[in-house]
């Protein structure tokens, strides 16, 4: 299976933000939402960074609740690792545990088409390993 799979199970929009948007609006926008990082997109739509709910609680932890009125660009990654669609379940996962991403944006013809989290990984996984247990036991009781 393909991160493309995944993405099928999703909804069909991309949740963003800006570079000069507060992080009191990601905040807002992330418990809205009920997620855990954005990609962070110029006006072009090309990706230059990715914010996350840990991002900004960590930044809170160090210097206290006035960083919620800075903008995404005083703390957004902007070296992003991204997979594609046509990434294999199992590589993605392996690579999101090896780096230890909870999210990873999915690129597409140099665009960013999607999200994903290693919640939607392993759901997959689970559901494919589910799905051959299925098989093998039919294959064993129709022999």
């Amino acid at each position: 299976m393909t991160v493309a799979s995944i993405l099928k199970q999703k909804p069909d929009r991309l949740i963003s933000v800006k570079d000069s948007d507060s992080l009191a609006d990601v905040a807002a926008i992330l418990t809205r939402e009920n997620i855990g990082a954005v990609p962070v997109l110029a006006g072009s739509g090309e990706m230059v960074g990715i914010v996350s709910e840990r991002d900004i609680v960590r930044q809170i932890a160090r210097e206290g609740a006035g960083v919620l009125g800075r903008t995404v660009s005083t703390l957004m990654t902007t070296s992003v690792v991204c997979c594609s669609p046509e990434d294999s379940v199992a590589s993605t996962m392996a690579l999101m545990t090896q780096r230890r991403f909870r999210h990873l944006p999915v690129r597409s013809n140099g665009r960013i088409i999607g999200m994903i989290s290693i919640g939607d990984v392993v759901k997959r996984r689970v559901e494919d390993a589910e799905r051959e247990a299925e098989s093998l036991r039919d294959y064993i009781v129709r022999g």
